[in-house]
């Protein structure tokens, strides 16, 4: 009988209500259709969670609040993980960017979805527009609203071998600006969808929801999720051990 594969551990980024932002008490969140995507693809999910007792919510101003952080409770989480996911979400907490920023720096897999998109690149000095017409970029999550338009020498292009693919939408800002990465993944609007850095072994961020499309019926979903889970092998050679990380949305696979 051969040796079973270990199963790789990815931790969620959690999230809080802007809503509870002035309450005592936040309640963290994380969305069940995120961490059921990792354990149906064979992964282990848990929550990064924030050490402070209040979290800030914080955008483009999120270095004001970066000396707030207890860093080294972060980071001690983000270690027991094998690669790392921003979730999307209504909100961008201020200790996001910093779990972006550190992962680029130590080349840990990060994918930001959606709003977890706008914390990979503020982490690295990136800039946050808002769309002029969010009324054709909003849909169900399980619904596809628009095409992009993926450059064939990306990253991202190979994990699909496909040069345009439909997706869902519900979203209101775009990366403006971030000369760290590169914008690899247009829609027809020419808002960027997908995001990378070519220098890293996994750092990428979409503006849609692949945690919702993986499941659905389509054959154009299931193809993309599939081709996805298999082409990324990231091998990150550690203390003699060598990892296999694949990455569908959401996760991260090692032998």
């Amino acid at each position: 009988m051969g040796k079973e594969s270990k199963k790789v551990i990815i931790g969620i980024v959690a999230k809080h209500r802007e809503e509870d932002k002035d309450l005592i008490r936040q309640d963290s969140r994380i969305r069940d259709e995120v961490k059921q995507a990792i354990f149906d693809n064979g992964g282990i999910a848990i929550g990064i969670l924030s050490p402070n007792e209040k979290v800030q919510m914080a955008g483009d101003d999120w270095l004001i609040y970066d000396k707030f952080l207890d860093k080294e409770n972060i980071i001690k989480q983000i270690e027991l993980c094998d690669g790392i996911i921003l979730q999307g979400g209504n909100t961008n907490e201020s200790y996001e960017p910093f779990i972006a920023r550190y992962c680029y720096e130590n080349n840990i897999p990060c994918l930001g979805i959606c709003a977890g998109q706008n914390s990979v690149a503020r982490a690295l000095n990136g800039t946050i527009g808002k769309v002029k017409n969010p009324e054709k970029h909003d849909s169900s999550f399980d619904n596809y609203v628009h095409p992009i338009f993926i450059n064939k020498n990306s990253k991202f292009y190979q994990i699909i071998k496909a040069k345009e693919t439909m997706v869902n939408s519900r979203h209101r800002r775009f990366v403006e600006k971030c000369p760290k990465l590169d914008k690899v993944g247009f829609c027809d609007d020419n808002y960027p969808d997908v995001i990378e850095s070519k220098n890293k072994k996994f750092y990428i961020g979409v503006r849609f929801h692949p945690e919702s499309l993986y499941k659905n019926d389509d054959k154009d979903s299931k193809n993309i999720i599939k081709k996805t889970v298999k082409s990324i092998s990231i091998y990150n050679k550690k203390e003699g051990i060598v990892y296999y990380c694949k990455i569908n949305s959401l996760y991260l696979r090692n032998k």
